[in-house]
């Protein structure tokens, strides 16, 4: 009896030697019943070779187009190839909407879009929550976040009002989304921030069990001081170039002036609004642009852009010996905070981080050296009355 099909999908490579005696790394393989494709990404790109992998199965399936039908008619893989197809080209992190949607479409796979409701969106989130991010780290299996399970249930709804608007659905279908979980208040001290970025810089590559003389998280180094410094977001800091570029952030070197929202590219909710460079981070910057090509971005890898550091970047927190509370989010919470800290007034400092005062003064502002102040100042003012 023949074995049934395992279906398309991602085959790592070993590493091997090569006829002269050289390493040849790991690869990453799509690999569709005989066939072989490469992703061209190492063993480290696991995320990118997945984009890869959800590129090609969409490549190979058209959604129909027929109006007017009932929920029950209506497969929500579907609608989610739909909403890709013709959406996700507008998206600015085109790369993690393909990882949600994959990950919608492996729970919802054949069910239609009647079976969606407050129960079945209830089961995806548990679902989802139970899961690990990502299966190679050091850290303690490290779980999906009840946020990270709503964003997902948002792209979810997304399609299936698009999918609507079209006319190829007769009815409104409603996602149940989960409570908006607490801001999170995790935030770096100077020492741990200090950690953190000797982390990234000396470690170096290991390959089968022996360390090289590659150096290949300074990267990250260099995402963490931009990151700390400027309270930029992770998917931002990776678009800035070294020169203006359509469709990417830069840096003006001379005025000391970074660019963060993309040049030729909408403004979202999420303000990006240019940002005046500190003395230090200026520095390292002159000097990066000195060492890299015209028109190069600023983190990069091997002279190319980077997709995501989420991988490299929790395996530096773990060498830190820092917990897995410390995300790339975290670095835009550090500079809030030290702003807040350090006494800048709330206008400057939401306007440098591209928030509003209400919200940081929601979130950050009992840091700030005047927060309730006058509360406190009453009761000295009190106790010394008292005291006469």
């Amino acid at each position: 009896m023949p074995r049934p099909a395992k279906g398309v999908r991602l085959w790592l490579k070993p590493p091997s030697r090569n006829p002269n005696g050289s390493l040849r790394r790991a690869f990453w393989f799509i690999k569709d019943g005989e066939r072989r494709v490469s992703t061209g990404c190492v063993a480290e790109d696991r995320e990118l070779a997945e984009q890869r992998l959800s590129d090609y199965i969409q490549s190979k399936y058209v959604a129909p187009h027929t109006r007017g039908r009932a929920p029950s008619e209506i497969h929500i893989a579907d609608v989610l190839a739909l909403y890709v197809s013709d959406k996700g080209s507008e998206q600015r992190r085109v790369s993690e909407l393909h990882i949600r949607i994959r990950k919608l479409a492996e729970f919802w796979q054949v069910r239609t879009l009647d079976e969606v409701n407050g129960r079945s969106c209830r089961e995806y989130v548990q679902w989802r929550t139970a899961q690990p991010i990502r299966a190679y780290t050091k850290n303690e299996p490290k779980l999906v976040s009840p946020g990270a399970a709503r964003r997902e249930l948002e792209d979810l709804r997304a399609a299936i009002n698009y999918h609507r608007k079209e006319g190829l659905c007769a009815e409104v279908v409603t996602v149940v989304l989960p409570k908006r979980p607490a801001a999170r208040e995790r935030w770096l001290t100077r020492t741990e921030t200090a950690k953190l970025i000797w982390a990234a810089w000396r470690y170096k590559e290991r390959q089968l069990g022996a360390a090289t003389e590659r150096y290949t998280r300074r990267h990250i180094a260099r995402f963490i001081l931009i990151g700390i410094y400027t309270g930029t977001r992770s998917a931002a800091i990776l678009g800035v170039s070294l020169k203006r570029v359509e469709g990417k952030g830069f840096v003006d070197i001379p005025a000391g002036v970074m660019y963060r929202q993309a040049q030729g590219v909408r403004e979202t909710k999420k303000r990006q609004p240019p940002v005046r460079l500190p003395g230090r981070l200026l520095a390292h910057i002159r000097r990066w642009a000195a060492m890299s090509e015209a028109g190069a971005h600023l983190v990069q890898w091997n002279g190319k852009a980077v997709q995501s550091v989420r991988g490299a970047f929790e395996a530096v927190v773990a060498d830190a010996g820092l917990g897995q509370d410390v995300t790339p989010h975290v670095l835009r919470h550090t500079c809030a905070t030290w702003l807040m800290q350090s006494g800048v007034p709330p206008w400057d400092a939401a306007g440098y981080l591209g928030m509003s005062v209400q919200v940081l003064e929601a979130v950050y502002g009992h840091h700030h050296p005047d927060h309730m102040s006058s509360v406190v100042g009453a009761f000295d003012v009190a106790q010394r009355s008292v005291e006469k």
